[in-house]
């Protein structure tokens, strides 16, 4: 179910703060029209610690509803409070999510023994498929393979989106889980890498602002095609690279901005990029031409 480019969605904003509910709309159909295979949404790419509550539902509502039928749909549900990340996971698995995207808690830095504890506490609260999230560079926080290994023996625990950046672990946790637990990239640019190793796809942030091409890219390299998974690669590499050249998910929503998506709004603390880096971005999409594309598909 969670195989191949699923797209970490961006949260649109109106320009008072507000989610923008119509521009999240548009978004999604976008995502289902050029054929990605999943979509996440309200995960750290979806600025999720800003959401209320009431919010982070809304926008799992929202994409539920128009991905019915055409795309699952992994929700963000994690944090640093197990139960309040079960209480989550019970109201998204309500909504119609098909899964659970859960990040490794922050801040408090449990131990591996305390990583396990959390994550079986959620699998047995709740039936729906989870997908662990390790991402050590901002929660402090890292699931080593030997506990990766142990959590993959929970009937619900599926698969793991990595983003160590490690690809040595990467290699590690594929040969100590089942051949059916899904290893997904948590990192655009390592995609291609992962899926020679045996991993199953990725959980992108530039399928945002190309989710046909990202999406062609996974395809390829799934079936076996890596001169043509490299192809796409190199042209979009620079975008990849970009998109990370100030906080996630700070210089996706600029460029998606300067691609005429949505509007250029964050929530404090996340701010709009510097000046420097806003002009490489735009030059970035310019070298691309995809301002001038996606400025004309949102006119239509």
């Amino acid at each position: 179910m969670f195989i191949g480019t699923g797209t970490a969605l961006v949260t649109p904003f109106r320009t008072d703060g507000s989610l923008d509910e119509a521009a999240l709309r548009r978004l999604v159909r976008r995502q289902i029209d050029a054929g990605v295979d999943f979509l996440v949404p309200c995960g750290t790419t979806g600025e999720s610690p800003t959401l209320t509550h009431e919010e982070h539902l809304r926008v799992v509502e929202i994409t539920i509803e128009l991905a019915k039928g055409k795309a699952p749909v992994l929700a963000g549900a994690g944090g640093y409070n197990t139960a309040e990340v079960i209480s989550l996971a019970h109201e998204l698995a309500r909504l119609g999510a098909d899964g659970i995207l859960s990040v490794t808690p922050y801040y408090n830095k449990p131990t591996q023994e305390g990583l396990f504890q959390h994550y079986r506490a959620i699998a047995q609260a709740i039936s729906l498929p989870i997908v662990l999230y390790s991402v050590q560079g901002r929660t402090g926080v890292n699931i080593e393979p030997a506990t990766v290994k142990r959590l993959a023996q929970i009937e619900n625990i599926v698969g793991i989106k990595e983003a160590s950046g490690n690809v040595s672990q990467m290699a590690a946790i594929l040969n100590a889980v089942p051949e059916d637990f899904i290893v997904v990239s948590g990192d655009d640019a390592i995609t291609v890498p992962l899926i020679a190793l045996g991993g199953r796809g990725v959980i992108s942030v530039v399928s945002n602002e190309i989710p046909a091409e990202m999406s062609q890219l996974t395809r390829l390299a799934l079936q076996g095609d890596f001169g043509g998974a490299r192809a796409i690669h190199r042209r979009y590499h620079p975008l990849m690279e970009i998109n990370f050249v100030e906080s996630n998910p700070i210089p996706v929503k600029a460029s998606m901005a300067e691609m005429g998506l949505l509007e250029p709004v964050w929530r404090l603390p996340l701010v709009p990029p510097k000046a420097e880096n806003q002009a490489r971005i735009r030059s970035v999409l310019e070298s691309l031409g995809l301002a001038k594309r996606a400025h004309a598909a949102f006119a239509n």
